[in-house]
């Protein structure tokens, strides 16, 4: 019987076969495209490059959080089977979807007040958020107890360091996660920007390129400034939204740094796809405690409201 239940959503964009093979729960978010709304699944029945191609030809598919209802039963069921249970959720600082998903637990608490229900807010997305769901199902599987898993996940969070690529800004303006003066003045310099996840699980744009052949460079000499060396794991995630040629190249030079370097490739799926649009490029590995990097008057302010 297991000891622990570790739950995670498809915003993770890990690769489905990993998925599959783990005792792990996924909860799929959804999307709306052509009139039509679907389960966001990994791309395990819809094609990658058949979503972008729509995206490419003018459609502007919608996404939506988690409804409570969907948490209500996925944790109902956890509570009911009686196994202490893991979350690990989609980045407050993007979605409300951890916000429902609290106010799920604190019902199911009430409910079932011996059940161990712990829900992690990753502040991570995409990519970012798989190499962390990635790592969780090694310690998973390694037999950690459930608030071992939590404290591990709780903690393991800041030292995932990511960049990221885009053709433009276009989806992330329309969806609302960066100002739409930034968009506007990222398109009339034609160039491909750079983002990153903050401390807070945003987006924060960190710089622009030239072209895309400039922006993989940028993209090889980010990890090169700021993996960590210091007992972490080899593993980086790369992941694409239908740029395979791109993948390869970035693949190609972050050998060239260090040929050790344990890949897992991913395609970037439907609901995180819809805000990123196609052309989107990413490398995320184990780097630096983001909490360091918070200024002096950052760190006063998270005292003063109780954080980290």
């Amino acid at each position: 019987m297991k000891t622990t239940r570790l739950i995670i959503d498809s915003c993770c964009d890990v690769p489905a076969d990993i998925v599959n093979s783990s005792d792990v729960e996924l909860i799929s978010f959804t999307y709306e495209l052509s009139g039509g709304i679907f389960k966001d699944d990994l791309f395990q029945t819809k094609d990658a490059t058949e979503f972008y191609d729509a995206m490419r030809k003018g459609e502007e598919p919608t996404t939506s959080q988690l409804k409570m209802q969907t948490l209500q039963e996925v944790f109902k069921t956890a509570a009911e089977e009686g196994t202490p249970t893991v979350y690990l959720s989609f980045s407050s600082g993007l979605s409300g979807s951890y916000d429902v998903a609290m106010l799920v637990k604190e019902q199911i608490d009430v409910d079932y007040p011996d059940f161990e229900l712990y829900v992690v807010d990753t502040k991570l997305a995409s990519v970012a958020e798989g190499l962390l769901v990635f790592e969780a199902i090694k310690q998973f599987e390694r037999g950690l107890s459930a608030k071992e898993l939590a404290d591990w996940a709780e903690e393991a969070k800041y030292f995932v360091d990511c960049e990221f690529m885009v053709e433009d800004l276009t989806a992330l303006r329309r969806g609302g996660r960066i100002p739409g003066s930034v968009a506007v003045a990222g398109a009339a310099l034609d160039v491909k920007p750079l983002l990153t996840i903050d401390v807070d699980g945003k987006l924060s744009l960190i710089g622009v390129a030239r072209g895309r052949k400039k922006g993989i460079k940028q993209l090889i000499d980010y990890y090169e400034k700021n993996v960590s060396h210091e007992g972490a794991s080899n593993v980086v995630f790369i992941g694409d939204s239908d740029c395979a040629k791109d993948l390869q190249r970035l693949r190609e030079g972050l050998q060239k740094i260090d040929d050790s370097i344990m890949f897992v490739e991913s395609s970037i799926g439907p609901v995180i796809g819809s805000h990123v649009g196609p052309g989107m490029l990413a490398c995320v590995f184990w780097g630096k405690d983001k909490r360091e990097n918070l200024t002096v008057a950052e760190r006063i302010a998270k005292k003063v409201k109780g954080g980290k």
